[in-house]
């Protein structure tokens, strides 16, 4: 492979593309840890020993005397568990994202934020909470079906918007290009949403702390309503994960191994959109996981793809989880808009990523 032939931003040489097993155990270690650091932290703090064993409870066959009360089990299965459950999906889903974007893009700027996926599922769930009359009891659990497609919608729209600016003016789409063609249409769209809450406030107000990016739950009602969505996204994008480093060394190459190059494209952004549009009509807009956890995955374990997307799904979905643990303890008994913390994390390392790209961006 020729070294004009790499998609900017990647390391000359790449590290074997296998998924070791070592990093696929410390993904699913890294699961378990924010999943059981999620349901023991909080205003009330429980044992994890005694929290691990409650979670096992849940196995069929397995009674393990967890030394809670009734209180507390009550506390770890239905208040906690779901919220946790439902950080887990989101972050992988966004993460997973993220990857998917960079590969489709061949950017390493690339996430559901800066391509304003974000924002036009943002404004798509605003404008159906405003013009529909939900919007007291949360984004989800007024119109269960809805609202996600109409987030994918409004997801579909801003990356193509995206996608169609960033080549104005000529056929290749730099990363420059791509990520200022981004931002314009998240600026955009992020005026339709102001327009619409100004004028619904009366009804829409829960949407203000919507959109800083929130993890509480109805239960485990908004689960249920993101788990077919994460499921669909997930499969796809794994499945075609190989097609990405194909994608890699060019549209010429990939045809001539019989990939069709556009087809891919269309396929993989529809996934990595929808899979967006269910997390931010489920939690608001919380941003960079999707340049966060891709690319500490890049440096730490490899380049290729094939490694990238299981483990952001996996790290991703821990990421959120411990954050959201930081979230509610952070400034106890009030809570921090997850999103507010995901920006501190995430803004000095976009600024590190910028600097490694930035003679692709010139």
């Amino acid at each position: 492979m020729s070294s004009e032939a790499r998609p900017a931003g990647l390391s000359p040489e790449p590290r074997p593309a296998g998924l070791r097993k070592r990093w696929l155990v410390a993904g699913v270690v890294a699961v378990l840890v924010a999943l059981v650091a999620g349901v023991s932290l909080g205003p009330v703090s429980l044992p994890p020993g005694s929290v691990s064993a409650e979670l096992l409870n849940l196995i069929p066959g397995v009674h393990l005397d967890s030394e809670l009360s009734e209180r507390e089990i009550a506390i770890v299965i239905e208040l906690r568990l779901p919220r946790v459950v439902l950080g887990l999906l989101v972050g992988g889903l966004l993460a997973l994202a993220g990857g998917c974007y960079q590969g489709v893009f061949r950017n390493p700027l690339a996430d559901p934020y800066l391509l304003g996926v974000a924002a036009g599922a943002g404004l798509a769930v605003t404008a159906v909470i405003a013009l529909g009359g939900v919007g007291r009891q949360g984004a989800l659990t007024g119109l269960p079906v809805t609202i996600p497609l109409a987030a994918f919608a409004g997801s579909l729209l801003a990356v193509t918007m995206t996608y169609v600016l960033g080549a104005a003016g000529g056929r290749s789409r730099s990363p420059a290009m791509l990520i200022l063609a981004g931002v314009a249409v998240s600026a955009f769209l992020s005026a339709g949403q102001t327009y619409l809450l100004q004028r619904h406030a009366d009804s829409i107000q829960p949407v203000y702390s919507w959109l800083l990016g929130r993890l509480a739950t109805a239960g485990w009602h908004d689960v249920l309503l993101v788990l077919p969505y994460a499921v669909l996204t997930t499969v796809v994008v794994l499945l075609h994960r190989r097609e990405l480093d194909v994608l890699a060394v060019g549209d010429d190459e990939a045809r001539s191994l019989g990939l069709h190059p556009q087809r891919s494209r269309y396929l993989l952004i529809a996934a990595a959109s929808l899979g967006t549009a269910a997390a931010v009509s489920a939690t608001g807009l919380i941003g960079f996981v999707g340049i966060i956890v891709p690319h500490t995955v890049r440096l730490l374990a490899g380049s290729s793809y094939r490694v990238i997307l299981p483990l952001s799904l996996l790290f991703g979905a821990a990421f959120l989880a411990l954050t959201d643990v930081v979230a509610r303890t952070a400034a106890a008994p009030a809570e921090v808009p997850i999103g507010v913390v995901t920006a501190l994390l995430g803004g000095p390392f976009f600024v590190l990523v910028l600097r490694t790209a930035r003679r692709v961006l010139t």
